[in-house]
């Protein structure tokens, strides 16, 4: 803020938040601590490239004024995003009677007597804010977690992954990790029992058959496959 003897000014900086073919505008705020009726004009080295509404204004005794700078839309951006605009706020103390249409350019200028203030502001160009990142759905939110018992290898990430890896969770995981391992390991010695039951059979069929195999081992055996290729499905 620029503290003058006729006016504050806030604030030093017209900030705009640089986007390409799109008009912007900031405000300015003009405030009077006198008692005199103040006269204000505001000057830019780029008047084709901004507006100024109004250019030209009064503010009373003990009063604020806000006035708002529109950039054009712009076609490319600067180098580096530096601009070096700049602009000029001049203010005189005017006699009260004096309407805002009789204010003219020869009241700004330096006179014996006249004490015209002014304040300088630089154009500063911002990047334009960021769309929020959009969050991905899970696919597989709300399924059951599958686990390959294939490779005998429980996969830690992707358990974790579909339950969170935040804190609060982490023990939940832990938990069906554990309970996931012992039923891989349960189903490994239940094979393991099978099989040794399937040898036992064979070989007892080949000792009563002379070399082949009875019906009831074929059976047996059979019946045996299924029941482990329904434990390793699921």
């Amino acid at each position: 803020m620029s503290t003058g003897e006729l006016l504050n000014v806030e604030p030093l900086e017209l900030k705009f938040p640089f986007e390409l073919k799109k008009q912007i505008s900031c405000s300015l705020q003009l405030s009077n601590k006198t008692e005199n009726h103040v006269a204000f004009k505001v000057k830019t080295t780029n008047p084709k490239k901004y507006c100024v509404r109004p250019n030209t204004g009064l503010v009373m005794p003990r009063s604020t004024c806000d006035v708002t700078v529109t950039m054009q839309a712009q076609r490319e951006a600067p180098p580096d995003m530096q601009c070096r605009d700049k602009f000029l706020l001049q203010s005189v103390v005017v006699s009260p009677g004096l309407a805002p249409k009789d204010i003219t350019a020869e009241m700004f200028s330096r006179q014996p007597g006249r004490v015209v203030e002014e304040c300088k502001l630089r154009v500063v160009y911002l990047p334009p804010p960021q769309p929020p990142s959009p969050v991905l759905e899970d696919p597989n939110e709300g399924a059951s977690p599958k686990v390959s018992f294939g490779s005998g290898n429980l996969n830690r990430s992707e358990v974790t992954r579909q339950y969170g890896n935040s804190d609060d969770k982490s023990s939940e995981a832990r938990s069906l990790i554990a309970k996931l391992t012992d039923e891989k390991n349960a189903a490994v010695q239940q094979r393991e029992k099978i099989r040794q039951e399937i040898e036992l059979l064979t070989r007892g069929g080949n000792k009563s058959q002379g070399g082949g195999v009875s019906i009831i081992v074929v059976v047996a055996i059979c019946l045996i496959g299924l029941a482990l290729g329904y434990l390793m499905k699921n």
